[in-house]
């Protein structure tokens, strides 16, 4: 389980880093970053009144981080809440006499009873806007015929069909939920609506039951049930059968879907529909972090087909995805690709183009945000026509890329500045703090780096020679930023030993005589040292591990590399 350190908020003090020890380091490793601290550090050694009080309040800070982490109880603690569960209300959570694993299976239940809780305040709403588009007549114009229509010199688009649906959950118990949908739909100029509610209760850990009220002005009153349950640990089941009342009659319905994974990354499923349009189908769908491949027959009246897709997930910040899939049967045959991908935090734009006979062209469009979904099917012709498919390719992207440069990045840029704003205000207090001690520190280290540069220089060791900790500015079309670093090259000094500087996997900030110069943005390490006479430079991810001297990597001999 991840570190609450990780999600906590800039005030908490990483004693790991302030020890510059591993989160695994054993009781000797974390003794001896202490005794070495503990030598910078103390009141005794330091004559000047304002030397001493500082000395006094970094001493206690150490102290702090060895007492916590030195036992068992206290680390397991602080590992998982963090500093802030080391207060009186985090030691009442759990006994002292628990072990660290029984701490963090604690910790465990009562995240889960806090989720419960959650969810129980939300009423998880959905919804779909969907509006289809007639664009026919953007391709039908240039038939031989169609000079000779009245108004053929405009081309004429038009909705003709739009569907809004909403549903919201509202936990009513721990196992309970009620779910309310409504939807409405016209096309050509009819349609109508319905209205549905569901009561859903959780039996047991392996299933659940459901029992849905439903009322339209075109189909009449509907009621259904539906149960879900796990038959083993790799297969599930899930029934529901309905009734639908109108001037025809009754209508009953039933549906039973078997699955089962076939092993980690592939499920397979039977489906069995018995009512107004009886079927059965069954599919294979195979999912990893790269790919998503789908196989699926279906015998039925009146559809029957064969259908396979593929999908490749890029692996970039973006979850790019391309898709391509084909379907046959006895209605004709479609062949459908397009793309996703994500424009911002929440939200994901996807196209798709779907060539068929006999439905001719049409384009997709779908928005994602958050839990809404907009839908633009756009018919663009009832034939194969090439410009139609070619236009239907291009045209989205040409869109899409000049949506990307003139809305989408701007928009994107300035909401992570007005988050990094919003941080560096909330935080602005506390940096300040955090700043002087590692000024103080600097000061209380100035004797100890001088008696180290002497010894070092003796042997032909490890001196720092320039470093510096924050935002560099190295890209050339960047170049009107500001770089934002501190000088750094005492406090690495002081940590040399043995001619070797060792820093472990944590954040650098946190280390004795260092801070954080730009909150919320991404920084690094660069170090000019020199090592049997010789100058190197190295350049170290904020969170990355760091081993000086590293024989391989030979700086350059000019100190104007340095140059932010």
């Amino acid at each position: 389980m991840a570190s609450a350190l990780e999600d906590d908020d800039i005030s908490t003090d990483d004693y790991y880093s302030l020890l510059n020890v591993r989160r695994e380091a054993t009781n000797d490793e974390l003794k001896a970053a202490y005794r070495r601290l503990c030598m910078l550090y103390h009141p005794d050694k330091h004559r000047d009144p304002e030397l001493k009080t500082q000395a006094e309040q970094l001493f206690n800070l150490v102290h702090e981080a060895y007492e916590v982490l030195s036992d068992p109880q206290a680390r397991a603690i602080y590992d998982i809440y963090g500093k802030r569960g080391l207060d009186v209300d985090g030691w009442e959570v759990v006994e002292r006499k628990r072990t660290p694993a029984e701490i963090r299976e604690e910790y465990e239940r009562l995240q889960a009873e806090r989720e419960e809780r959650r969810l129980q305040q939300r009423t998880n709403p959905k919804g779909t806007i969907s509006v289809g588009i007639d664009a026919t007549d953007l391709f039908d114009r240039y038939d031989e015929d169609y000079e000779d229509v009245a108004g053929g010199g405009v081309p004429h688009v038009e909705i003709n069909r739009m569907h809004i649906s909403q549903s919201i959950e509202a936990p009513l118990t721990t196992k309970d939920t009620a779910i309310l949908s409504g939807s409405l739909s016209t096309h050509n100029g009819n349609g109508g609506g319905t209205i549905n509610l569901a009561l859903r209760r959780v039996t047991s850990a392996k299933g659940w039951g459901e029992i849905e009220l439903g009322a339209g002005d075109t189909h009449g009153p509907l009621f259904g049930m539906k149960i879900f349950r796990n038959l083993t640990s790799r297969s599930f089941v899930t029934a529901q059968c309905g009734l639908q009342f109108s001037s025809r009659g009754v209508r009953p319905g039933v549906t039973t879907v078997l699955a089962r994974h076939l092993d980690k990354n592939t499920m397979g499923y039977l489906q069995w529909r018995w009512g107004i349009q009886s079927s059965m189908n069954t599919s294979i769908v195979r999912d990893t972090k790269s790919s998503h491949f789908t196989f699926a027959v279906q015998l039925g009246i009146p559809h029957t087909f064969m259908m396979m897709s593929y999908q490749y997930k890029f692996q970039d910040d973006d979850q790019t995805k391309i898709k391509g899939s084909v379907k046959s049967g006895f209605f004709g045959t479609v062949v459908e690709y397009g793309a996703e991908r994500k424009i911002s935090r929440h939200s994901v734009l996807g196209a798709t183009v779907s060539v068929g006979v006999p439905q001719g062209v049409s384009l997709k469009i779908k928005l994602n945000r958050a839990s809404q979904t907009y839908f633009f099917p756009i018919h663009l012709t009832d034939e194969l026509l090439p410009s139609a498919v070619f236009y239907a390719t291009v045209g989205p992207l040409v869109f899409y890329l000049a949506i990307q440069q003139l809305i989408i990045r701007p928009y994107v840029r300035a909401q992570k500045e007005q988050d990094l704003e919003k941080q560096r205000e909330s935080s602005a207090s506390n940096i300040a703090r955090k700043k002087q001690e590692a000024e103080s520190a600097v000061l209380l280290m100035q004797e100890s780096v001088r008696r180290i540069i002497e010894a070092e220089e003796s042997r032909m060791g490890l001196i720092i020679l320039n470093a510096w900790y924050g935002k560099f500015v190295t890209d050339n079309s960047r170049r009107h930023e500001r770089a934002k670093v501190i000088d750094v090259t005492v406090p690495l000094q002081c940590l040399v030993k043995d001619s070797k500087l060792i820093l472990t996997e944590a954040t650098k900030s946190g280390l004795p005589g260092f801070y954080d110069p730009c909150v919320g943005e991404e920084k690094s390490l660069k170090v000019l040292y020199q090592f049997r006479g010789v100058m190197h430079q190295v350049l170290s991810g904020d969170a990355e591990p760091l081993r000086i001297p590293k024989q391989c990597k030979r700086a350059r001999t000019a100190v104007n590399t340095f140059n932010s």
